[in-house]
């Protein structure tokens, strides 16, 4: 979702493409999982994060709700976050030598981290945030590679079609009764997330499918 935030004070000043160079590069982290702990509510998932859990884990969306995610409100929309745990708040998939259980399952937010998204103009970019992690003395790595997700064209598309629906969403849902707003979002909630995407057939063709659906059903 948007925020409203001085680029000059959270990054250094540059938008990076795909095919860019970027200063990400923590050396597998180490052992450290700074940005891993006390983030609150943060860590919005998207579809395709919650797709990658179900079927990575073999489980229900429902059964992640039961302790590893959690539900908030964002502008308005319901929508699943990673729950954090304990005093540290540490994220519920971080394993006992605090160590990411779930990497190559990770969500995008997580993917990406020290980078953030930009959206301008219908699309999107990405830029760095300097103050967030805590490694010293990052190494130069092409944003594709760092971001690491197979097909990034369809990913990236899939990224910009879900943040301006959602925005879509959020701009008319203030005209809405209490009851409308229940509604709308049990179904995005049941559409999006609730009801199984098809394994055997490409995540990108189904998700369109559900997206014109819901453009139908709401607008």
């Amino acid at each position: 979702m948007e925020r409203n935030i001085d680029m000059s004070e959270v990054s250094d000043g540059k938008l990076y493409g795909i095919n860019d160079m970027v200063k990400a590069g923590c050396e597998e982290c180490k052992g450290c999982s700074a940005c891993c702990r006390g983030m609150g509510n943060s860590i919005v998932l998207d579809p395709l994060d919650v797709y990658r859990l179900t079927t990575g884990l073999h489980c229900k969306f429902e059964d992640l709700l039961a302790g590893k995610l959690s539900l908030n409100v964002v502008d308005g929309i319901i929508l699943p976050n990673l729950s954090m745990r304990g005093e540290e708040e540490a994220c519920a998939f971080l394993n006992e030598e605090g160590r990411c259980s779930i990497h190559p399952l990770r969500p995008g937010i997580c993917r990406i981290f020290p980078l953030g998204r930009i959206y301008e103009n219908g699309g999107f970019q990405y830029f760095l945030q300097v103050h967030e992690c805590k490694k010293q003395n990052r190494t130069k790595v092409k944003v594709k590679k760092w971001i690491d997700t197979p097909e990034i064209a369809k990913n990236e598309t899939f990224i910009n079609q879900w943040h301006y629906f959602l925005k879509k969403v959020g701009q008319m849902l203030p005209q809405q009764t209490e009851e409308t707003v229940k509604q709308i979002n049990l179904y995005l909630l049941n559409t999006f997330f609730v009801t199984p995407y098809t394994e055997d057939r490409d995540f990108y063709e189904v998700f369109e499918e559900k997206l014109q659906e819901a453009h139908e059903h709401l607008f």
